[in-house]
């Protein structure tokens, strides 16, 4: 239990029965909180709880539709282009699309969501198509992970309710488990991938050739991610017990065996990555994000669906760690494993949304009200939850792909404390998916929450988890067919039936907790937690945890947060030297960056570079001061870099039947009028003749007073300004002419001046890519009349225009953990400020300049996509409070007018590279730990 839990409210329940204490979050003996929270806020009405779960029911019917009508049999749908997304052929994105099997993932992923919604009829016409359609022998290697959390999990959890269905006897009559044998047949095509001396599975499989062999163009991997060996459990163990097959089961706990041995034994913690033949950590860092976050979740879910102690032991040990090192409330800021007490990043992703829910489970409540109460104060600063973001609060990815793990947190503390507060961020939650992320057909990811672009997808789990949860936030137990605290969630939110516990245990359950730790009792209480201990009597106590943080994100700029040595602060030692305080001229502070192992080395051109190696600190505590003085001057140097660029632009098309819903990225220009400093332009929009703009135009009348199309290309982007500006126009979008280039693969563009004065262009000026001007190009062959908006962010909608829509008023309402810094051989580049525009530190490319000519070749796909699994931390070293809404991480490149080819122009070592010398030295720091030992 937590600080604030107490030894129960009953006397000890038998092991068997222990499983059905924490079964479903709201049977924690919880719900007697209900009485105790109401008073902290006003109760909502039956009635408007109604009205908004019909308003859930209103928009998953549109999202689900939309996917039924435009994409299926497609895995996903993509809403912005109204079609599938087919895996091959739409342009790769990487890992993202591993998900997709040519398997109808969608459809899979929403069957037991149907039943949740009562949409019984749909639900047995959707399995009725999945056993006539879904064909799971494809050649297509995808991801073991995703693959099991989003189809075996989708299928089982089908399989679940389509016998709960049928004992009712009103529908799934002909039901004869024929969903349980196709993910049978899933089980096995993901066994070949466990084909490793340590048990951990490979990353990826082909579902037809399986692993290694030539065709299978896979079985080369080394790595994987904690959570992607870490979280098959449930579904491998419900599969086992459904079916009788033990070898499922087998597999999933070798695994789950092997990543607990492999734990950092001194602090409790495990690293992102792990090598899967030899058990070695790849990357070191650790948190409750990104990469890990499942494999605790399913720790404790484990123990719930199968009763196996020893799963709840390794959980309290994890957890114990978690809260020792990694909460630092109300922030979760991910750590070195060898080295517990320094932080590994200052920002956190989004994925960690999920751990107040999980909190819930646990009954530790206090930590999950301050963590969500953070997290919901940065949705109402952007209206969603960035990708990742600092510790002050500002943007770090700025992306948002719909997740569902923030509503799940708000319904699992709802559920625990019924407080009505949480029923007011669920209705926030619908306003902002309604408001900003729907479009005509379906609901698009932000491609930016800064902006408001879009992005051209609607992930599977959008369906599976989002709706489900808002549904039953806002539902009473009447309004649910079935009991859903009978079910366990996966982290899909798949529902797995909790009497799987009694069903076919024919697998050993050698508890080898004990062997690697000494346990402390007071972690494993096995009654039910003492409601007036975890709620005290103070009906206003959610409420005085949550209030010091109503502000923490507006009006108060907490420091990044930097363990220090609090003994050598006590006995009259200095405090480490900061980067923002280093002077390369002052003989104290060489003499201090020498004791870190910091090395200064004068460059050529006048650069000064510094270089740590651990190894050569006087001492481990020195060696840590240094690797924290170099990612203090990383993030000191890409502030001063970031502050010389252009965020992107918007493109929101407001006519008929868009009316605001779409909104495009685009790239800005270095002249004409600036949109961050002067109200937006709106206007229809005309192609110029001729359609590169590069001369006078044939067509003056026909742009007069718009907004013109122009294809990049053929001369410079301010001729195309100018002759566009001087033929009336009020605007201009230049559409890349590379076909099927696309801000989803690419980083942006800002497109540069000619090298002469540009002041007389007045008119704003945007960059689309191919596919984002193709949107454009096609709702004018549709519509002919369309009206857009260029500005630098997206506007709220026109409600009049909205009302036209949509006469219903209810209707108005709505993955990389690849970053790593995990060792401390690091250089910098430092830069003379005379110089500082040549030769600054760059930060990774989200926003690359087009220079003077227009007509420069494509850049290379390999050059221009941004690698979003590399570091460039934001820190605001000077402790003042910035808004960084519009400050992107961005960087100019330039096309020259006599060289066909790109110019990149000089540059100073970048940090992926300075990132990459980082592993070297981290051996060091556990060589001197063995020493010190």
């Amino acid at each position: 239990m937590s600080e604030a839990g107490g030894r129960g409210c009953g006397s000890p329940v038998p092991q068997r029965a222990r499983w059905s204490l924490v079964a479903a979050t709201a049977a924690f003996c919880l719900v007697s909180a209900t009485s105790v929270w109401t008073a902290g806020a006003e109760p909502m009405s039956r009635e408007e709880k109604q009205k908004l779960g019909n308003q859930v029911l209103e928009m998953f019917d549109h999202a689900y539709g939309n996917y039924m009508e435009h994409a299926y049999p497609a895995d996903e749908l993509m809403p912005l282009t109204c079609r599938g997304r087919v895996r091959g052929q739409e342009p790769s994105r990487g890992d993202v699309d591993d998900a997709l099997g040519k398997f109808s993932l969608t459809l899979i992923d929403s069957l037991d969501t149907l039943v949740v919604l009562n949409k019984t009829k749909e639900f047995e016409d959707a399995v009725r198509k999945v056993l006539r359609d879904v064909n799971l022998d494809n050649d297509v290697v995808v991801s073991v992970f995703e693959t099991n959390i989003r189809v075996l999990g989708g299928l089982l959890g089908g399989h679940s309710l389509a016998i709960m269905l049928k004992e009712k006897g009103e529908y799934m009559q002909w039901y004869n488990d024929e969903l349980l044998q196709v993910a049978k047949q899933l089980g096995y095509k993901l066994l070949p991938a466990f084909n490793t001396t340590s048990g951990l599975p490979y990353p990826r499989i082909n579902l037809k050739f399986g692993i290694r062999k030539p065709e299978a163009r896979t079985g080369t991997e080394t790595d994987t991610c904690t959570a992607c060996a870490g979280t098959l459990i449930l579904e491998f163990a419900a599969l086992s017990r459904f079916t009788g097959a033990t070898i499922f089961e087998e597999y999933a706990r070798k695994a789950l065996d092997f990543l607990w041995e492999k734990r950092q034994r001194s602090s409790n913690l495990v690293g992102v990555t792990i090598n899967i033949h030899t058990g070695d950590w790849v990357r070191k860092d650790s948190g409750v994000g990104a990469g890990i976050d499942s494999y605790y979740e399913y720790l404790l879910k484990a123990y719930v669906l199968l009763g196996d102690d020893s799963f709840l032991e390794r959980f309290n040990t994890h957890y114990d760690a978690i809260m020792r090192y990694i909460s630092q409330p109300p922030l979760l800021l991910d750590v070195h494993i060898h080295k517990p007490m320094l932080n590994a990043r200052t920002w956190m992703d989004a994925l960690l949304a999920f751990f107040p829910g999980l909190q819930v489970l646990k009954g530790d409540i206090r930590p999950a009200i301050e963590t969500h109460e953070m997290l919901y104060q940065v949705i109402k600063k952007h209206n969603f939850l960035p990708e990742a973001f600092t510790t002050d609060f500002r943007v770090h990815w700025a992306q948002h792909p719909l997740r569902p793990e923030f509503a799940e947190s708000t319904y699992f503390l709802y559920k625990a404390t019924g407080d009505p507060y949480y029923l007011e961020v669920g209705k926030t939650l619908i306003e902002n998916l309604n408001k900003y992320a729907r479009v005509p057909c379906g609901f698009a990811a932000m491609k930016d929450v800064r902006t408001g672009s879009h992005e051209d997808r609607m992930d599977s789990f959008f369906l599976a988890e989002m709706f489900k949860y808002l549904y039953l936030l806002f539902a009473d137990k009447e309004d649910i067919i079935f009991d859903i605290e009978d079910y366990i969630f996966t982290t899909e939110a798949h529902l797995l039936p909790l009497w799987l516990s009694t069903t076919n245990q024919s697998i050993s359950k050698k508890n080898t907790t004990s062997e690697y730790t000494e346990l402390d009792d007071s972690n494993f209480d096995w009654t039910c937690p003492n409601t007036q201990i975890l709620f005290p009597n103070d009906p206003l106590y959610a409420q005085s945890i949550r209030e010091p943080l109503k502000n923490v994100v507006d009006k108060s700029c907490p420091r990044g947060i930097i363990r220090v040595r609090e003994e050598s602060f006590r006995s009259g030692a200095k405090p480490p030297l900061r980067a923002r305080d280093f002077m390369a001229t002052n003989p104290e502070h060489l003499e201090i960056l020498k004791k870190m192992g910091v090395s200064l080395i004068h460059l050529k051109d006048g650069r000064v570079q510094l270089v740590q190696h651990a190894i050569q600190a006087a001492s481990s505590i020195d060696a840590e001061d240094g690797l924290r003085f170099m990612q203090e001057m990383i993030e000191l140097s890409s502030q001063q870099q970031k502050e010389q660029q252009l965020p992107p632009r918007a493109v929101q098309i407001v006519s008929h039947p868009f009316f605001g819903r779409v909104v495009l990225t685009a790239g800005p220009a270095q002249f004409g009028l600036d949109l961050s400093k002067h109200k937006e332009t709106r206007g229809f929009v005309a192609s110029s003749k001729p359609y590169n703009g590069c001369s006078e135009l044939t067509n003056p009348e026909a742009v007069m007073g718009k907004i013109a199309l122009i294809q990049r290309g053929q001369c410079m982007f301010a001729e195309k300004a100018r002759n566009i500006q001087n033929a009336g126009a009020i605007g201009g979008i230049v559409i890349d002419d590379n076909e099927g280039s696309s801000s989803d693969t690419a980083p942006l563009f800002q497109m540069a001046g000619d090298g002469k004065d540009t002041d007389d262009i007045k008119i704003p000026m945007l960059f689309l890519f191919s596919k984002e001007g193709s949107i454009i190009l096609d709702a004018i062959r549709e519509y002919e009349e369309v009206e857009v908006l260029l500005s630098d962010k997206a506007k709220d909608r026109d409600p009049e225009m909205e009302n036209e829509e949509q006469p219903s008023s209810e209707n108005d309402s709505q993955n990389q953990s690849g970053e790593q810094i995990s060792s401390s051989s690091q250089e910098v580049d430092l830069v003379d400020q005379e110089s500082s525009e040549e030769n600054s530190l760059n930060s990774h490319p989200e926003l690359l300049s087009l220079a003077d000519v227009d007509n420069a070749a494509s850049i290379s796909p390999s050059e221009q996509t941004s690698n979003p699994t590399e570091n460039h931390e934001t820190t605001n070293l000077n402790g003042e409070c910035t808004d960084l809404d519009n400050q992107l991480q961005e960087q100019s490149e330039t096309e020259e007018d006599s060289n066909p080819n790109v110019s990149w122009g000089k540059k100073v070592q970048p940090i992926d590279s300075i990132l990459a010398d980082w592993n070297e030295d981290i051996e060091a720091f556990e060589m001197m730990e063995k020493d010190e030992l």
